[in-house]
């Protein structure tokens, strides 16, 4: 009997196995000699997206940059959880600024590592969306204004989950936190209010600005990889469900990432100096109620006096940024 390879088939899903891959088209998670940059041991609540969006963001930067890489970490839950005090899940060089001082503490230590001659080593600033879109809204314009050679990635779980699940600048309209709740005529968060921090980005000019989704682990990692090959200001942005703070099952991040990403709230692309030059198509159109569903954050729109027009208007969202960034295929 003539020896038969193992063979996996997956249908149904949008995903595959690395052994059906070619080894060069293989992800830096599926190695044994990936760095484990965010090891095992940290705090993080069961399916956290955002553990999984650093691991492995942090772990494909360290294989672009030869291990020679320092990363500075704003306050938040990536922070808190990781770093319980005396001990640390971190394997990599890496610095706890304040909640709002990341990007200017990053410059810092870029320049540093310019004066010292130390042109191999690499800098990377992470913050939640709170820390990014808000309180350290500043200090990451003026890196962006004076192209400091850094990588900023934002985890975005689209609220201030460490100290209460309360709105952010990244908070979805109409949905509930702490600060938006679910009463009145427009329950949950309002229309009309927000940051687009990709667009913000790339209105700078940096060099480098893509968005990306936990769900997509090669996508993330080859923008991380793209970004690790560019000079200057660079501006990553992970959608990195949460939970805790959707009332979410933690078996469904993957889920609602992918979900994000099919139904166009989420857009997934790339750009140079400002102008798009890739985007993820989507593979399968979903209606937004797919989304909104599975998050207690957003049961108030449902149940037996569904706000229809609230969910109407959230799909309007959805179908504009599908034609904005031309997100559906020929087929799609």
């Amino acid at each position: 009997m003539s020896y038969q390879p193992v063979k996996f088939y997956q249908t149904g899903t949008f995903t595959v196995g690395n052994r059906l891959l070619a080894p060069v088209e293989r992800s830096v998670q599926q190695s044994e000699r990936r760095s484990n940059s965010i090891n095992s041991g940290h705090r993080a609540c069961q399916g956290c997206g955002e553990a999984l969006g650093a691991r492995y963001a942090i772990d494909a930067a360290m294989a672009a940059s030869n291990g020679q890489l320092i990363a500075a970490n704003a306050t938040g839950c990536l922070e808190v959880f990781s770093t319980p005090y005396p001990e640390s899940s971190w394997q990599v060089p890496w610095i706890h600024s304040l909640f709002g001082n990341t990007p200017a503490v990053a410059t810092g230590i870029a320049a540093a590592m310019k004066v010292k001659g130390r042109k191999e080593v690499r800098v990377v600033a992470q913050g939640g969306d709170g820390g990014t879109a808000d309180i350290g809204f500043g200090c990451l314009s003026g890196m962006f204004e004076r192209n400091d050679d850094v990588l900023y990635i934002c985890y975005d779980n689209q609220g201030y989950m460490n100290t209460g699940v309360q709105r952010s600048s990244a908070t979805p309209p109409a949905a509930r936190t702490a600060t938006t709740m679910p009463v009145g005529p427009e329950p949950g968060n309002v229309f009309g209010q927000g940051k687009n921090l990709p667009e913000i980005a790339m209105a700078h000019g940096i060099p480098y600005v893509a968005t990306a989704t936990v769900a997509d682990l090669r996508d993330l990692e080859y923008k991380v990889k793209r970004a690790m090959n560019v000079h200057g200001a660079r501006y990553l942005h992970i959608f990195v469900p949460c939970p805790l703070g959707w009332g979410s099952q933690s078996n469904d991040t993957i889920r609602l990432a992918r979900l994000a990403k099919e139904t166009g709230l989420f857009p997934v692309f790339e750009a140079r100096h400002g102008e798009v030059t890739g985007v993820l198509k989507i593979r399968r159109k979903q209606a937004v109620e797919e989304y909104l569903k599975p998050q207690r954050r957003f049961a108030h729109l449902f149940g037996n006096d569904p706000h229809t027009e609230v969910i109407a208007r959230i799909q309007a969202i959805a179908d504009r940024n599908i034609r904005k960034y031309n997100l559906l295929d020929e087929e799609g």
